[in-house]
């Protein structure tokens, strides 16, 4: 089901994940998370933001344990910690957040 931003059709799969990564802007994101029933904060952001760049360096999505271990690396272990991601993202943070940051989904997330 696309995603439909300024009458742009963007594809996604049956779980929402863009079929094309370079589709991705904030306004996708925006609209990902409205979806979601996320409103994204600054500290929502910083956590697309950091997926991002965790994607940018090693080519794929991060499960949970690398997500934590690279947040705290990159932010300090208040935010690099699982209680802080289910705060910010519901459910399963490493999807819901590489869904969000127009990544594929995580390869070893159930």
């Amino acid at each position: 089901m696309p995603i439909v931003i300024n009458n742009v059709n963007i594809d996604t799969d049956k779980e929402g994940y863009l079929k094309n990564l370079d589709d991705w802007n904030e306004g996708v994101a925006m609209e990902i998370a409205r979806q979601e029933g996320i409103e994204l904060s600054d500290k929502h952001w910083e956590m697309v933001n950091l997926i991002r760049e965790f994607h940018t360096n090693f080519e794929l999505s991060p499960a949970m344990r690398p997500l934590v271990k690279f947040t705290a690396s990159k932010l300090g272990k208040e935010k690099g910690n699982s209680i802080y991601l289910m705060q910010l993202f519901p459910g399963s943070p490493a999807k819901l957040l590489s869904k969000i940051a127009g990544l594929p989904r995580p390869k070893n997330c159930l």
